[in-house]
């Protein structure tokens, strides 16, 4: 690779602030920089990560004017990841978005009209697809282990009644925030969806109903996928739903089958022939990573254990550095990254229409292609 190059600030300081020691890491970073409101978290992140203070910001509107800054990672609440998206590629920066890439197909089109004006490189940072759980499975497909892919399910069940989730939260419809569930299924079928049928099932309380006027507490979606005979199913609850956090996905082959743990850390299951069934521990995937960040993948590297989101998401698999090396590789080699604006449209409106199919009573619901 060539030397650094590239100035990137990351906004929202929640989870966020775990990208600035691998971005620091990275032999392609010039400088990183930081965006929060607050000015105690500002303080306290730039003398722990000796940041420049030029680059240390309150308001996001500033950033994209800044000739300075090459690229822009967006780590805020979901209702502002596509004012900010576009802000920052209509500003000519490369950006990367935490999930989902938007609340709207309106919002994901326009964020794919703005990356193809700006030529520049977009990547959703969906962790999903870069666990240490998923590559494993991801490899046993590429390999052919699998044999031919039979069946797809996912599952994003979490509580987000407990502290520490922002007050937007309350009453989000399941499927709106989809990816979680959805990404994995798509990506190991090397394909997008087409069409889904989604179904509620249950009832939120009158006071989380009204907030989005959603009364479900789950909702169950399948999809059919372009260009194969494989249909994926996915299931979503945040609210009014008893169950320890569990972000899984099963795939189902004719050689072997993967399924996801029942209980967070007693191991995945291999099924391959007759009634064989064992335990498998998936490795790191340190080898996959450059040499100066491949230590990120571990768990006990994320600096703010206690942050809801690694509480419930097990440090979201190891998946961080894996986002920050395909985003900067993107940046340098002059190409699309792998989750680029069109892939991740899809995967997010897939989402998207599996809730409107829900509120329709389980009608099936195209779900828009991006591709050119």
């Amino acid at each position: 690779m060539s030397q650094k190059q590239i100035t990137v600030v990351i906004v929202g300081m929640g989870f966020g602030k775990e990208f600035i020691p691998i971005y620091q890491s990275h032999p392609n970073i010039k400088a990183v920089g930081i965006c929060t409101r607050s000015k105690e978290t500002r303080d306290e992140l730039t003398a722990k990560f000796n940041l420049d203070p030029n680059l240390v910001f309150e308001n996001f509107e500033d950033v994209p004017l800044r000739e300075d800054v090459d690229a822009i990672h967006v780590v805020t609440p979901v209702p502002e990841h596509a004012k900010m998206t576009l802000a920052a590629l209509n500003a000519g920066k490369h950006t990367a978005c935490t999930i989902p890439m938007a609340m709207t197909v309106e919002d994901c089109t326009a964020i794919v009209e703005a990356k193809r004006r700006s030529k520049k490189v977009y990547m959703m940072m969906e962790t999903a697809l870069y666990t240490r759980e998923f590559l494993y499975g991801l490899k046993l497909a590429e390999s052919g282990e699998l044999g031919r892919i039979q069946f797809v399910r996912g599952s994003h069940i979490q509580d987000m009644s407990m502290e520490g989730w922002g007050e937007y939260w309350k009453g989000y419809p399941p499927m709106l925030n989809g990816t979680h569930a959805i990404s994995p299924l798509l990506k190991i079928n090397n394909t997008i969806a087409e069409t889904v049928v989604c179904h509620g099932s249950g009832r939120l309380s009158d006071d989380l109903t009204s907030r989005y006027g959603s009364p479900f507490a789950v909702e169950t979606a399948t999809f059919t996928l372009k260009n194969t005979d494989v249909v994926a199913e996915a299931t979503r609850s945040l609210f009014d739903v008893v169950r320890q956090y569990r972000e899984s996905y099963d795939v189902y082959g004719t050689k072997m089958s993967f399924e996801w743990e029942q209980l967070q850390d007693e191991s995945h299951i291999i099924f391959d022939g007759g009634e064989n069934a064992k335990r498998v521990d998936v490795p790191d995937t340190d080898e996959l990573l450059i040499e100066p960040i491949k230590h990120f993948t571990k768990r006990e590297k994320i600096d703010d254990p206690n942050h809801v989101s690694f509480l419930q998401g097990a440090g979201h698999g190891g998946s961080h550095p894996h986002l920050v090396q395909e985003f900067v590789a993107a940046i340098i080699e002059g190409r699309d990254s792998a989750v680029d604006a069109a892939l991740a449209a899809n995967y997010t409106c897939a989402g998207i229409c599996a809730h409107e199919s829900a509120m329709k009573g389980g009608v099936r619901v195209n779900v828009p292609s991006f591709e050119e």
